[in-house]
């Protein structure tokens, strides 16, 4: 049998980048050598003789994909007692017909982290068998397994680095974010108290205000002829605007005062610092105070409707469900404010004229307890959940982006960048034993809910 049936094996280096997580097995090197079945064992074995690396060979039959041998199947079926007089100088299909083989094909954009626990799965026999990587429709290359165990370890490695890394910026912006709770909790604890003075001073001034105007009523009831000096002093004044105007102002800052407290006690609420054990909480409570520090950003076109049901204190970490119930707001209010920004801009710069049937910008929260069959047997340990959706009616998420965001809450992505939806999913499955679901319809709205067991 000529030599020219074999030609020379060709090694593609792969990608020149560093591995990543998401790396496949393209980016590996490959080797290419198709032999058709009819070539000669002593052929291949010569060729196996001179790239001492090649780890085996692609049989071809009428140009068509047949299967693998490897240069270790070869070489110990060979030198078996007689066996290299009977298939030394036999075609390769007579050798691949009584030859065990289990031949693995993956795809060139397997990844590696899921291909090697597919190598690994094989029987024990062929565990050092290479695999077959298919990179076109009739392209056929071989990938050591060695060059894939060390792939894999090396991102193994990579994927233990970032986790440490983010674990120490994760400690490190917990220790920043309980010193700036720490200092917020001052400043807001040195706000209160003049505030508190105010307050309690406005119902004594108020107080005050209505005697001294039952005094000067008094003074005009028994004196109807006053002095000119008194006249043109009540003209200058403006002595009637101020009788009528002095109880307005008096409430007007006993709102600010009360707006202000209540602003000042939310932001204590959201830098509150938890402790190592969750504690009962009024999950209204801390849904209110998102929604009032959030309220510069809520325009007026922007409804909110509370839905609340009759909860029982939730046992849970406030400071980070406050973070949870943050991100997702924010998301909602972010998402209707862009569809208002396209809307504005369809009109202006497009012609389109104003639909007065547009639904008004709308976010509902909606809280309730639930039974075990409601969530469809989220946990079986638990028969009652505390249930919060907040929805809103914006433009809703494609297929594709509801996917990412699903995609990012997978602990492989995590290690890449953790998004603020990530993060309160870890936070309410994680931290709190619950569940963390979305749903989205294009036209709809988007609806997030948390799910919290009731221990």
């Amino acid at each position: 049998m000529s030599n020219k049936f074999v030609s020379a094996p060709r090694l593609s280096e792969g990608s020149d980048r560093d591995l990543s997580i998401d790396s496949t097995l393209c980016e590996l090197p490959l080797y290419s050598f198709d032999v058709p079945t009819s070539c000669l064992g002593t052929e291949v074995a010569r060729v196996f003789d001179k790239y001492p690396r090649l780890p085996g060979a692609i049989l071809l039959e009428n140009g068509n994909f047949a299967g693998m041998i490897s240069r270790l199947r070869l070489l110990e079926y060979l030198i078996r007692p007689h066996r290299l007089e009977l298939f030394l100088h036999k075609p390769l299909h007579v050798l691949h017909t009584y030859a065990p083989s289990d031949v693995l094909v993956l795809s060139d954009n397997t990844p590696i982290l899921a291909a090697a626990p597919h190598a690994l799965r094989r029987s024990p026999q062929f565990l050092g068998e290479p695999i077959v990587v298919k990179t076109e429709p009739n392209t056929y290359q071989l990938l050591d397994i060695h060059e894939l165990n060390i792939a894999y370890w090396q991102i193994r490695g990579i994927e233990t680095q970032v986790r440490y890394e983010r674990t120490q910026a994760q400690m490190i912006q917990s220790e920043k974010m309980a010193s700036l709770g720490r200092l917020v909790d001052g400043v807001a604890h040195e706000i209160l108290d003049p505030v508190g003075f105010i307050w309690g001073n406005l119902t004594h001034v108020s107080m005050y205000g209505d005697s001294l105007m039952q005094l000067v009523s008094a003074y005009e009831k028994y004196l109807p002829e006053l002095p000119s000096e008194i006249e043109e002093l009540k003209e200058d004044i403006e002595f009637d605007f101020l009788q009528q105007d002095l109880p307005r102002a008096i409430d007007s800052i006993k709102t600010g005062a009360e707006r202000l407290k209540k602003l000042v006690t939310s932001l204590q609420n959201f830098c509150h610092i938890d402790e190592v054990y969750p504690k009962p909480a009024d999950l209204h409570a801390l849904l209110d105070s998102i929604v009032l520090l959030l309220k510069s950003r809520l325009s007026s076109e922007i409804e909110i409707v509370k839905n609340y049901g009759n909860l029982p204190p939730v046992p849970c970490f406030a400071g980070q469900l406050n973070q949870v119930f943050m991100n997702i707001i924010t998301n909602a209010v972010d998402a209707l404010l862009n569809e208002a920004v396209h809307q504005k801009f369809a009109m202006e710069f497009k012609g389109k004229v104003q639909d007065n049937t547009a639904r008004k910008p709308r976010i509902e929260i909606v809280t309730k307890v639930c039974s075990l069959d409601s969530v469809n047997r989220v946990n079986e340990a638990s028969s009652r959940w505390v249930s919060i959706k907040i929805a809103d009616n914006g433009p809703g998420l494609s297929a594709n982006a509801q996917n990412q965001i699903m995609e990012s809450f997978s602990i492989q992505k995590r290690t890449e960048k953790e998004t603020s939806l990530a993060l309160s999913y870890r936070i309410v499955t994680a931290k709190h034993g619950g569940k963390f679901l979305m749903r989205s319809q294009l036209g709809i709205g988007t609806e997030f809910e948390v799910l919290l067991p009731l221990i």
